[in-house]
């Protein structure tokens, strides 16, 4: 009999030690094929800004280095264009000359002109006085019969002609004083007008010579080199904007659900030592038809787009630089 308890107290041990063993089996089987979470990785981006100039010239100086803080307003290149400066002197020179023009036709003829002008009316004048005077001494011999009508025609020719020739020098005297006409004036001050438009010109294009930052960030590159020259437009340095961070996301629409604009999720931060940073969704679009999944079998299956997603940290100063991966748990989207 005591034989038999031995045999059940063995065989209950043995039944114990192999349930244990199939229940540790059971949990390790459980912990090694249980799925892991799904991780969505997300990359940092941010607004970057290209300086260019709008005239082509020799990079005369740089005044800032690559990674360095600028505020907007801040002098970034200095480009040299003597090819300007020639253009600008040309420019003063001729609004000097049209400005000399403006004022002569305003100022009208010289005194002495005048005064010129003003003898000869009144020689003209002493003229008609003596062909006056002539005429009516003809006459009076004509009417005794003394002359023949020839000579008291001519006489009377002699006064027409001396009162015509006193009419004209007035009319060149009042021409002297009254200078040039009003369309003359017109015409001048609107050359000088021209010239003061073609010297602003060259005055706006002077100013692209002096690069200034548009915006406040860092700068990320610089292209080219002290003394390179450089054409119209071509981008000297680029400036990013380290306050407008956001991080995109590429998901494809079958998992989309639940992500909506304003949606806030946590992500981790590999670069920072895993810190995690809050994100809100801000900007939801469909990318182009190079990232759709194309379907493999025509029953029960559809193209599959993938929608970029950008989304922006809550808090502007959590560290993160363009570059830096983030990682973020799909199921916290949903």
């Amino acid at each position: 009999m005591k034989t038999n308890n031995q045999k059940n107290s063995g065989m209950l041990a043995a039944f114990l030690v192999l349930l244990g063993t199939v229940a540790v089996i059971s949990l390790a089987g459980w912990l090694f094929i249980k799925p892991s979470a799904e991780m969505l990785q997300g990359q940092a981006e941010a607004t970057e800004i290209r300086v260019s100039g709008k005239v082509p010239g020799r990079i005369e100086k740089l005044l800032v280095n690559e990674g360095e803080p600028v505020e907007k307003g801040d002098t970034l290149v200095l480009i040299s264009s003597p090819e300007l400066r020639a253009r600008m002197m040309q420019a003063e020179s001729a609004e000097d000359a049209a400005a000399a023009q403006n004022r002569k036709a305003i100022k009208g003829i010289r005194k002495e002109q005048i005064d010129g002008a003003y003898e000869l009316w009144q020689k003209a004048e002493v003229g008609v006085s003596l062909a006056e005077k002539t005429f009516a001494r003809v006459q009076n011999m004509y009417n005794d019969g003394v002359i023949p009508a020839q000579k008291r025609d001519e006489a009377e020719a002699a006064l027409q002609a001396a009162r015509a020739t006193a009419k004209a020098a007035r009319s060149q005297y009042d021409m002297a004083v009254n200078g040039a006409e009003k369309e003359d004036k017109d015409a001048a001050a609107a050359l000088v007008n021209r010239a003061k438009g073609a010297v602003n010109e060259v005055e706006s294009y002077l100013s692209e010579t002096v690069l200034l930052s548009p915006i406040s960030g860092e700068v990320s590159d610089i292209f080219p080199e002290t003394g390179e020259l450089v054409g119209s437009g071509s981008p000297v340095m680029s400036i990013v904007d380290l306050n407008d961070i956001h991080v995109i996301f590429n998901i494809r629409e079958d998992m989309l659900s639940g992500i909506t604009m304003g949606k806030e999720f946590n992500a981790k931060v590999p670069a920072l030592g895993g810190k995690t940073v809050r994100l809100k969704v801000s900007y939801i679009k469909a990318m182009a038809g190079y990232a759709t999944f194309k379907a493999t079998k025509s029953n029960d299956s559809f193209d599959v787009k993938t929608f970029e997603v950008r989304a922006k940290p809550v808090n502007r100063n959590e560290g993160i630089r363009p570059g830096m991966s983030l990682m973020a748990d799909f199921s916290d989207l949903h």
